[in-house]
């Protein structure tokens, strides 16, 4: 079954968010911490926090009373790896594009010598 990547781009989808995931990247913060970068309740942050967890994109641990966040970069792989697609698709395109362009500039290529530049 693959991945379901809903949660994710969820997860991404709002700019605190993605601000968020910045932050945690630095360093592990709490609520209270992330709190302090935004202007918004800790308790809009804690639901910020909790849909990055969804999306697999953070985690937590505790330590003494406080749970502490981080950035779960291997989360963002399957998105990552999602993307790249469209990597190569327009890589694929912007080659040919390529290849009609200088057979414009000089009709005396062939395709073979626009492909070897």
């Amino acid at each position: 079954m693959p991945f379901d990547l809903q949660p994710s781009f969820r997860a991404l989808s709002d700019p605190s968010r993605r601000d968020i995931l910045r932050l945690l990247g630095a360093q592990e913060m709490s609520v209270a911490d992330v709190a302090q970068h935004f202007d918004m309740t800790r308790a809009a942050v804690k639901k910020h926090l909790n849909v990055l967890d969804e999306g697999g994109l953070i985690t937590t641990r505790k330590l003494g009373r406080e749970r502490l966040n981080r950035l779960n970069a291997e989360g963002l792989r399957p998105v990552v790896d999602w993307l790249s697609w469209f990597d190569q698709f327009w890589d694929q395109r912007l080659d040919a594009l390529k290849a009609v362009i200088e057979e414009i500039e000089d009709p005396n290529l062939t395709p073979k010598e626009t492909e070897d530049d």
